[in-house]
């Protein structure tokens, strides 16, 4: 008894070191979601995420109190206590069905379920205090406590009754900040209590540059409306001026944190994914690998650029210009970044393409985070220069002398050696003399006054025919394929294999000179892609202009027909 008494008290020490290592673990699996703001304005959008490292979320208990859209996810890398932990970030945008207070449900994902969140919808403070007013202005933000340098988006709305004859408005420049207007005006019509009003709604970016209270003045509006039978029953006779000034906001920036990843991208979101990804290839050979980036509450000048992958000696990486799409998810503004590499293997068998890895910081949850892709395998097979070289032919073998012996491939029986082939020396003495016949018709074919002439027109004519088909293929690459696909065209039109064979077959300075272009932009990063496609159609509209002195190139051959004298 006291023997079992005293293996109970050893084990009891290791239980409770257990427990503490457990007890991290549990708290980093932890599932959590988080609402992109907590009031919202009806008729806007709020994004919801879940973070976690179980299964997706099961959205079905949401469609009760919101209309669903935006779905995605993304894979997270995160670093904590030393070890690196990944995540799955799920996001949905929520649009509310009604004004008020709103539960969003527990949520079951995996095993867990999320805590509930609490959404304040209503229909905008100003028009509630204004509801009799002819104009009244409204000013949003995403974010009321951003950091140093974190895209905020602004926007301004304009509430008017009335139409108008002129009108400004206005939203001035903070200090310690820089603001610039983005896209173009969009206009709604909305009821605010009860009364139909007009909207006009303006996006601003709001960029702080130091942290601290960040004192942003309320937008003003000053127009004159064209005169009406409700300006006189509202009470807004007289000469027809209204005047509208939103509430200033004071905006709490946040300081760059100490352990925050560089170089420093301040964003609500990340997402990677590849819109091509091959997985094999030949040595010599392009394979084109399309990259994608959505960034929530980016700019184009904000973003750092997609980056290009180390290949080493095993291939060559040509990055063509990154192409950027900047719109707005409510109102904060979201940046969709697409580049395309072209990877050239040097030789066959397995080539591992590194994925891209983005470090960020998460405004949202206050933590630096990675946004990374899979490595990629391809598969390369030889390429054109990798087929196996013609073997010498072994003249030694064939040399008369003592020491030579035939080989087995190389030897002739000497039976077959006696027996002469009559029958090969007569067909041969019958094609000769049907060539001098030939030869000497030609000749004569080829005097002055013949019929000949017509025909060997009719045959030079009909060459440009055999690639009419091509020219109307090249026009479509041209229209809506990529760069890779009318380099293939032009390749094929002229039965080469690279477009440096296709610039020296072609006779016009001017298609020469918009296919040098097409180089430099592809592999050196140079010039605007979309006047060089233009470029393109114009020089290329009636197909390529090749040389005449490749057409004719020597062959090496007799020609068929003597050449014509006098």
């Amino acid at each position: 008894m006291l023997h079992r008494t005293h293996r109970r008290t050893a084990l009891l020490p290791v239980l409770i070191v257990l427990l503490f290592a457990w007890l991290p673990l549990s708290a980093l699996a932890q599932t959590r979601a988080w609402l992109e703001q907590d009031s919202i304005t009806a008729g806007d959008s709020v994004t919801l995420h879940v973070e976690t490292d179980q299964g997706a979320p099961d959205y079905a208990p949401l469609n009760a109190d919101f209309a669903l859209s935006a779905q995605s996810s993304s894979r997270q890398v995160q670093w904590s206590n030393g070890g690196m932990q990944q995540r799955n970030l799920y996001t949905v945008s929520l649009t509310p069905r009604r004004s008020g207070t709103l539960l969003v449900p527990s949520l079951q994902v995996g095993s867990v379920r999320t805590e509930p969140l609490q959404l304040q919808v209503g229909a905008g403070t100003q028009a509630t205090a204004q509801s009799n007013a002819t104009a009244f202005v409204e000013t949003e933000v995403d974010d009321d406590s951003p950091y140093v340098q974190q895209s905020v988006g602004v926007v301004v709305r304009l509430y008017f009754a009335s139409q108008l004859a002129s009108g400004e408005l206005v939203l001035d420049t903070p200090s310690g900040a820089s603001l610039q207007r983005v896209g173009e005006d969009r206009t709604d019509v909305r009821q605010v209590n009860g009364r139909r009003y007009n909207v006009v709604e303006r996006r601003f970016l709001l960029i702080p540059e130091r942290s601290g209270p960040l004192r942003l003045p309320g937008a003003r509006f000053n127009g004159r409306s064209a005169g009406g039978f409700f300006d006189d029953f509202f009470g807004n006779g007289g000469d027809g001026r209204m005047n509208a000034v939103s509430p200033e906001r004071t905006l709490q920036v946040q300081a760059q944190p100490a352990q925050a990843p560089q170089p420093w991208l301040p964003l609500h979101g990340l997402q990677l994914r590849y819109t091509s990804a091959p997985d094999s290839g030949r040595a010599g050979e392009a394979a084109t690998v399309v990259v994608e980036a959505i960034a929530t509450g980016a700019t184009r000048a904000q973003f750092t650029d997609l980056p290009v992958p180390d290949m080493g000696d095993a291939a060559q990486v040509f990055a063509e210009p990154a192409q950027y799409d900047e719109t707005f998810n409510g109102s904060t503004p979201r940046l969709k970044i697409t580049r395309r590499y072209s990877i050239v293997p040097r030789q066959a068998g397995t080539l591992v393409v590194p994925g891209p890895k983005l470090p960020w910081w998460n405004v949202d949850s206050g933590s630096a985070q990675q946004a990374a892709l899979p490595d990629l395998s391809l598969r390369i097979a030889a390429g054109g220069a990798g087929a196996p070289a013609p073997q010498p032919i072994d003249t030694d073998a064939v040399l008369p002398g003592a020491e030579a012996v035939p080989s087995a491939s190389t030897a002739v029986p000497l039976a077959a050696a006696a027996t002469r082939p009559w029958p090969w020396i007569a067909a041969a003495v019958g094609l000769a003399l049907l060539w001098l016949l030939t030869l000497a018709w030609g000749w004569r074919r080829g005097r002055p006054g013949s019929a000949a002439a017509p025909v060997r027109a009719s045959t030079t004519a009909e060459a440009p025919a055999v690639s009419r088909g091509s020219v109307a293929e090249l026009r479509r690459a041209l229209d809506g394929e990529g760069f890779d696909q009318v380099e293939a065209r032009l390749c094929a039109m002229a039965g080469v294999e690279r477009l440096e064979q296709v610039i020296a077959r072609l006779a016009d300075p001017a298609q020469r000179q918009v296919l040098l272009d097409l180089q430099q932009a592809r592999w050196g990063g140079q010039g605007e892609v979309a006047a060089l496609r233009a470029r393109l159609r114009e020089c290329f509209r009636d197909g390529p202009h090749w040389s005449t002195a490749d057409r004719s190139a020597d062959t090496g051959l007799a020609p068929l027909y003597p050449t014509r004298r006098g």
